[in-house]
C-alpha cells in the first residue's frame, strides 16, 4: 500500500498523460485517471489504474472523483493541440484548453487539492526574437492554442494567490518519443509532429515527409526545434510534483527542453540513419506562424530539480518512435 497521495491525471490515456502515468506509477504513486477519450486510447493505460471516462468540464464527474480516490495533487494534460487548428477553430481551443482548465481549477480549489502541475507550451513565447529562450523572455503567443494556454497559466497564478494551492507549469518544446519499454507512444491517427510522421513513412504509412520551407534563418535552411523524449519529460513532471510537496508556498514556472536543437532534415537523416531506409521529402512552402528556431534555454530546470534526461540523442528518440509505431500496428491488426 502506497503512502503518497493520489495523482489525479487528466488527460491520462493521451500522448503525454499517459507516460506521465507511467512515471508515476513506476515512482509508488498511485493514480487515477480523467479523459474523455477523444484522442486517448484505453490501451495506454495500465489495467488496473482508474479511468473516469468524462470531460474535465464536468465538474460533478471530476470532483466525485478527487474526492473517492482522496486526490491531492492534480497533473493537466486534457485539452486541444494542433496549432493550425486551432487558428481555423479559435472556440474549440478557448473552450477546450481555457474554460475547462478554469473549471478543472475551480474543482481542484472546491475539493481541497493543493497541488496542481500544469502542461504548458513554448507556444507561449510565440515568435521569440531569441534562441535559445528563457524563461523570462516575453510571452506573446500567435496563435489561439498558446494564448489559450498562457491563458491557464494567468489562472493559475491569480487562484494560487487567492487560495491554497501551489502549482508549476512546465512549457514544452517538441515532445517525441515513446516508452523504452513500448508500454505507450504517439497513437493519434493524423498526428503532426514531426518524429511521429517520419517513422510511419518509413513503416509505409505515409508516402512521404512534408518539409515546409527550406528559407529559415538556419544552417540548413529549415526550421530548428528541441526535441525532448516524452518519458524524460514526463520524469520532469514527478520532480515538480516532489518539488510542489515540499514547498508549498512556492510555484514554478519552467522551460522543459534540451537546450539543443535539430532541423527538419537533420532529423529527416537520422530516421534514414535508425531505419536504414531513404524517406521520400516532399519541398513545401513554410506554414504561417513557424518560427526559423525554437529552442529551450533549460538552465531553469536543471538548476530547480534534481533532474537528469536518460534519453537526450535523437537517434534513440526516434529508435523509441519506431518501436512504438511497429506494435501499434500490432494492436490495431493493420
Amino acid at each position: 500500500m502506497s503512502t503518497k497521495p493520489t495523482v489525479l491525471v487528466t488527460g491520462g490515456a493521451g500522448y503525454i498523460g499517459s507516460h506521465a502515468v507511467l512515471a508515476l506509477r513506476d515512482s509508488g504513486w498511485p493514480v487515477v485517471v480523467v479523459d474523455n477519450l477523444s484522442t486517448g486510447f484505453r490501451f495506454a493505460l495500465p489495467g488496473d489504474v482508474p479511468l473516469v471516462e468524462a470531460n474535465i468540464g464536468d465538474q460533478a464527474a471530476v470532483e466525485a472523483a478527487m474526492r473517492e480516490h482522496g486526490v491531492k495533487a492534480v497533473m493537466h494534460f486534457a485539452g486541444s493541440i494542433v496549432v493550425p487548428e486551432s487558428v481555423d477553430n479559435p472556440l474549440k481551443y478557448y473552450h477546450n484548453n481555457t474554460v475547462n482548465s478554469r473549471a478543472l481549477i475551480e474543482s481542484a480549489v472546491r475539493c481541497g487539492v493543493p497541488h496542481f502541475i500544469f502542461s504548458s507550451t513554448a507556444a507561449t513565447y510565440g515568435m521569440p526574437e531569441v534562441s535559445p529562450i528563457s524563461e523570462s523572455c516575453p510571452q506573446r503567443p500567435i496563435n489561439p492554442y498558446g494564448m489559450s494556454k498562457l491563458m491557464t497559466e494567468y489562472m493559475l497564478a491569480d487562484i494560487s494567490a487567492a487560495h491554497p494551492i501551489n502549482y508549476c507549469a512546465l512549457r514544452y518544446f517538441n515532445v517525441a518519443g515513446a516508452d523504452p519499454q513500448a508500454r505507450s507512444g504517439q497513437s493519434t491517427a493524423g498526428a503532426t509532429h514531426l518524429i511521429k510522421v517520419a517513422v510511419e513513412a518509413a513503416l509505409g504509412k505515409r508516402g512521404h515527409v512534408g518539409v515546409f520551407g527550406t528559407d529559415f534563418d538556419t544552417p540548413d535552411g529549415t526550421g530548428v526545434r528541441d526535441y525532448i523524449h516524452v518519458s524524460d519529460l514526463a520524469a520532469a513532471h514527478v520532480l515538480a510534483l516532489e518539488a510542489l510537496i515540499a514547498e508549498p508556498s512556492r510555484n514554478y514556472l519552467l522551460n522543459c527542453g534540451y537546450g539543443r536543437g535539430f532541423s527538419v532534415l537533420e532529423v529527416l537523416d537520422a530516421v534514414d540513419r535508425v531505419t536504414n531506409l531513404k524517406i521520400e521529402r516532399h519541398i513545401e512552402g513554410r506554414r504561417a506562424g513557424d518560427p526559423a528556431s525554437l529552442v529551450s534555454d533549460n538552465r531553469a530546470i536543471l538548476a530547480t530539480f534534481p533532474w537528469n534526461p536518460r534519453f537526450a540523442d535523437l537517434d534513440t528518440i526516434i529508435g523509441h518512435a519506431l518501436a512504438w509505431e511497429r506494435k501499434l500496428t500490432e494492436i490495431r491488426g493493420e
